[in-house]
C-alpha cells in the first residue's frame, strides 16, 4: 500500500466525519473517539450509538490512517494505539475505523 493509498482513505473519512457532526450539531466540546475494530464490535458500537462514522480500511494501512485522522483532529494517540503494530492489526482482524462520541449513546 502507498501513501496516495493512506491519504485517500483519510480524506474520505475525515470527509465523511466532518460532515456527519455538521449534521448533528456537534459543539466544539463533542469529539470523536476512533477505534480499531473488528466487523462485530463495529455492529455493537453502531448499535449502542449515534450518530457513528465507519468504514472498512485495508488492515495494512488501517494504523496509519488511524494515526493521520487523529493528528488531523487534534487527538493524541492512546497508549493501547501506540503499542499496536500491524501485525495485531492483522492478527485481530481489525479491519474497520469506527468513529462514535460517547455521550450520544443511541436511546
Amino acid at each position: 500500500m502507498d501513501k496516495q493509498t493512506i491519504e485517500s482513505q483519510t480524506r474520505m473519512y475525515m470527509f465523511d466525519l466532518l460532515n456527519t457532526a455538521k449534521e448533528h450539531g456537534f459543539k466544539g466540546e463533542d469529539n470523536w473517539e476512533l477505534s480499531m475494530v473488528t466487523n462485530t464490535e463495529r455492529i455493537k458500537i453502531q448499535k449502542d450509538y449515534y450518530p457513528t462514522v465507519a468504514a472498512k480500511i485495508f488492515p495494512e494501512i488501517l494504523l496509519q490512517v488511524l494515526h493521520t485522522i487523529k493528528t488531523r483532529l487534534n487527538q493524541s494517540a492512546h497508549k493501547e494505539e501506540q503499542k499496536q503494530d500491524r501485525n495485531n492489526v492483522l492478527n485481530e482482524e481489525l479491519n474497520y475505523l469506527v468513529a462514535f462520541n460517547p455521550k450520544r449513546p443511541r436511546t
